[in-house]
C-alpha cells in the first residue's frame, strides 16, 4: 500500500479552510445578533441590518453544512 501524501496534505488544507471559514461565518453571525441586542439596550432601533446580516451568515453557515451531507452520502 502506498500513502499518497500529496493527495492527504490537499484533503487536510481543504478541511481545514472550510473549517475556518464556517466558524468565522458563524461568529460573524453571532456579533451581528449581539449588534441588535446592543442596539434594542440602548434604544437605537431594532437593528434590522444586523439581524439580516445575521441570518444570511447561519443560512451560508446551514447550506455549507447541507452541501457537506450531500457530497458524504449523495454521491452514492
Amino acid at each position: 500500500m502506498k500513502i499518497d501524501w500529496a493527495a492527504l496534505g490537499s484533503v487536510f488544507g481543504v478541511s481545514l479552510a472550510v473549517t475556518v471559514g464556517l466558524v468565522a461565518l458563524f461568529t460573524l453571525g453571532i456579533a451581528g445578533l449581539s449588534r441588535r441586542e446592543r442596539a434594542v439596550a440602548q434604544g437605537n432601533g431594532g437593528g434590522a441590518l444586523a439581524v439580516t446580516g445575521a441570518y444570511v451568515c447561519f443560512a451560508a453557515c446551514a447550506a455549507a453544512v447541507a452541501y457537506g451531507i450531500y457530497l458524504i452520502v449523495g454521491k452514492g
